[in-house]
C-alpha cells in the first residue's frame, strides 16, 4: 500500500477497468449483461497484476540491490523462495478479490452457481497464481532488473488485451482463438467467467492449461533461478 505504482498496478487499474468498461458502450458483449462478463475477467486481471508483473518487478530489483544474494547464503531453497513469495500474492489477492467484488457488486453484477462456484474458483485463482508466480520468477531470475520492468508491463498490456478480460475472445479471428484460450491469462479469464458467469462447473480444461503452465514455469526457475 506504500508503494504508489505497485498498488497502481494491482488495485487501482483493475478498479478503474472495472468501472469503465461496464458503463460505457466501449465493446459490445451480445445480449448478457456487461458486468456478468467483466468481474470474472478482472479478477483474473488482478492475478496477473499482482502474480506476474508486481511479483516480476519487484524479485528482479531485489536481486539487484542484492537482497536475494544474501537469502542466497541462507538455507533458504529457490523452491522455498518460490513458495514464500506465492503465499505473500494470495494474500494480496485476497485484499484484491475484496474490492474487486464489492466495486463489481456495486456495479449490479450477479455471480452464478451459488456455493460449489466459490470453490472452483478458488482452485483457478491458486493454479493460475502458480502459474503466473512461476513465470514472474523465470523472468526475475534470468533478466536484469531494468528488462525484467519492461518486459513484465509490455506482457502485462498483451495479457490485458489478448486474454480475454475485457475483450471477448470471440472477436478473435477463429485461428486465433484456440491459442489465446492456451495462453494462462486467456483459460483463467475463460476459467472464471464459466464459473461466475455461466454457472458451470470446474472447467477441467482452463484447469490443466494453468497447471501445466504453472508445473512448466516452476521447474525452468528452480533450475536457473540466479540470487544475483
Amino acid at each position: 500500500l506504500r508503494n504508489g505504482e505497485q498498488l497502481l498496478v494491482i488495485l487501482v487499474i483493475p478498479v478503474l477497468l472495472l468501472a469503465a468498461f461496464s458503463q460505457e458502450d466501449l465493446v459490445s458483449y451480445g445480449t448478457g449483461s456487461r458486468i456478468d462478463f467483466l468481474a470474472p475477467g478482472i479478477l483474473a486481471l488482478a492475478v496477473m497484476s499482482t502474480a506476474f508483473t508486481s511479483l516480476a518487478i519487484a524479485t528482479g530489483f531485489e536481486r539487484r540491490y542484492g537482497v536475494l544474494k544474501r537469502l542466497g547464503a541462507t538455507p533458504l531453497s529457490r523452491s522455498g523462495l518460490i513458495g514464500a513469495k506465492t503465499l505473500t500474492v494470495l494474500v494480496v489477492e485476497l485484499l484484491q478479490c475484496a474490492v474487486i467484488t464489492v466495486t463489481a457488486l456495486a456495479l449490479g453484477w450477479q455471480p452464478h452457481g451459488g456455493g460449489p462456484a466459490v470453490a472452483w474458483v478458488v482452485v483457478l485463482m491458486v493454479a493460475g497464481t502458480a502459474a503466473f508466480s512461476g513465470l514472474a520468477l523465470l523472468m526475475a531470475g534470468t533478466l536484469r532488473a531494468e528488462a525484467t520492468l519492461a518486459a513484465a508491463n509490455l506482457v502485462y498490456l498483451v495479457m490485458l488485451g489478448l486474454g480475454g478480460v475485457v475483450f471477448p475472445l470471440t472477436k478473435f479471428p477463429d485461428a486465433a482463438q484456440p491459442v489465446l484460450r492456451l495462453l494462462p491469462a486467456g483459460a483463467l479469464s475463460d476459467g472464471l467467467r464459466s464459473v461466475l458467469q455461466h454457472g458451470s462447473g470446474l472447467p477441467v480444461r482452463d484447469l490443466l492449461v494453468l497447471v501445466v503452465w504453472a508445473a512448466v514455469a516452476i521447474a525452468f526457475t528452480v533450475r536457473t533461478f540466479r540470487w544475483e
